[in-house]
C-alpha cells in the first residue's frame, strides 16, 4: 500500500532472429524452440532437449514444437511481416532474441528494416561479439541492449555451463567480451542494462559483485529462473534484503505476465526485480495441461515471431506450448489475435482502476 503502480499496455514483439549461441547455459529455454544443431536429423515429435552441442532447450522435449528455427533473412519479406503484426496488434517495439543475436551476420540490416517499419528496437545479448557488431547496430537504430550476465568471475560463469565447457580460461574470455560490449554501448549512446538470472541463493555473490564492480550507469534487473521456482524468487528477495533495498514502485504491463518492481539501494542505485505474475489467455490457455499454479511457469508472456528452416514465419504465444504456434497468415485471421487484443484492453482498464489500491 502506498507504493506507486505504473501501468502500460504491452506493445512489444519478441523476434527470434537465429538459434546459434556460443554459450551452453544449463537453464536456457531458447525461446521454446529445439536447439537446431542438435535436431537436424530428428523428425517432429522426436526433438531432444539436449544434444552433442552441450546447449539445452528446457521445454523442447515436451512442448510439442513442430519446426526447427533458422536465421531470419534481412529482406523485404521480414519488413512485410513486421508491418502486418504492427498493424494487427499495435506493436511499437521489436525485441531481438536468439540464440545470440550478435552472431546473426545481418543483424544491423534487420534492425534497419525494423526501424523503417516504425519500431523501436531492443536486443537481449550475452555480449559475445558486441564490441564488433554493436556500433553498426547503433547506426541502424538499435535503442538498447539487455545484457544477460551469467557470472562475474570465471568460476561463476563456468558453473552454469555444460560440463564440457566449464573451463576458466574460456569463461574469462566470455566475461572480457561482455565488458567490452557494455563499454561499446556507452561509447555509442546505446542504452545498456544487465539481466541476471538467479537460480538460488548460491548465486548471490555474483549479484553483489555485479552491483559493486560494474558501472553505476548500468541498469540492473534480477530475473527469477523459470526452472527453479520459489527457490529462485526467495533468493532474489533475500539478496535485496541483504543490500538494504527499499521498494520504490511497481511496473505492470497490461496484457502480458511480466512485471517489474523497482528498488532503491542505500547508495542511490536502482535495481529491478523482474518476475512473472499469473496471467493466462482466457480461451487459449483454458484447457491446457499446464494451466495450474505449478506447471505454467511463464503464463502469457507476449507474442513471439519465429522463422523456420523451410522459410516460413510462425507466431507463438507460449514457450511451453509451441504446438500453439501458427503460420503468420493463419495467425493474422485467428481468434487468438483478437483474444490478445481483448485481454490487453481489459487488463489495462482493470489495472489502472486498481492503481490506487495496491496490487
Amino acid at each position: 500500500m502506498g507504493i506507486p503502480i505504473h501501468v502500460e499496455k504491452d506493445t512489444t514483439l519478441r523476434v527470434k532472429i537465429l538459434d546459434a549461441c556460443g554459450m551452453t547455459c544449463t537453464f536456457c529455454h531458447n525461446e521454446g524452440t529445439p536447439v537446431a544443431s542438435d535436431n537436424r536429423k530428428r523428425t517432429v515429435g522426436d526433438f531432444t532437449a539436449t544434444g552433442i552441442s552441450g546447449r539445452v532447450s528446457i521445454y523442447a522435449a515436451t512442448n510439442g514444437a513442430t519446426f526447427l528455427p533458422a536465421p531470419i533473412p534481412a529482406d523485404e519479406e521480414f519488413g512485410r511481416v513486421l508491418t502486418w503484426l504492427r498493424d494487427a496488434l499495435g506493436f511499437t517495439e521489436v525485441h531481438l532474441t536468439g540464440g545470440e543475436p550478435t552472431l546473426h551476420p545481418s543483424v544491423a540490416n534487420l534492425i534497419r528494416i525494423a526501424t523503417q517499419a516504425g519500431y523501436r528496437v531492443g536486443m537481449t545479448s550475452n555480449g559475445e561479439h558486441g564490441d564488433r557488431v554493436l556500433p553498426g547496430c547503433g547506426e541502424a537504430g538499435l535503442d538498447r541492449v539487455n545484457f544477460s550476465i551469467f557470472g562475474t568471475t570465471p568460476t561463476e560463469l563456468a558453473e552454469v555451463q555444460h560440463s564440457r565447457y566449464r573451463k576458466p580460461t574460456l569463461a574469462q574470455r566470455k566475461i572480457d567480451a561482455l565488458k567490452r560490449s557494455i563499454a561499446t554501448c556507452e561509447m555509442h549512446d546505446i542504452k545498456a542494462s544487465a539481466n541476471i538470472v538467479v537460480l538460488d541463493h548460491s548465486h548471490a555473490p555474483r549479484v553483489h559483485r555485479l552491483l559493486d564492480e560494474y558501472s553505476p550507469h548500468l541498469s540492473v534487473r534480477l530475473l527469477n529462473s523459470l526452472d527453479h521456482g520459489t527457490d529462485s524468487i526467495n533468493a532474489i528477495e533475500h539478496i535485496l534484503t541483504e543490500r538494504g533495498a527499499v521498494v520504490e514502485a511497481h511496473y505492470l504491463t497490461a496484457g502480458v505476465s511480466g512485471m517489474r518492481t523497482a528498488y532503491r539501494l542505500p547508495n542511490g542505485r536502482r535495481v529491478f526485480f523482474k518476475q512473472i505474475r499469473s496471467l493466462r489467455l482466457p480461451e487459449t490457455c483454458a484447457g491446457c495441461r499446464f494451466n495450474n499454479g505449478t506447471d505454467c511457469q511463464e503464463g502469457f508472456y507476449g507474442v513471439r515471431l519465429y522463422y523456420d528452416r523451410a522459410g516460413r514465419y510462425h507466431v507463438g504465444v507460449c514457450i511451453q506450448r509451441m504446438d500453439l504456434c501458427l503460420p503468420i497468415e493463419d495467425f493474422l485471421i485467428s481468434s487468438v489475435r483478437k483474444e490478445i487484443l481483448t485481454l490487453r484492453e481489459s487488463e489495462y482498464r482493470r489495472l489502472t482502476a486498481r492503481r490506487g489500491t495496491g496490487l
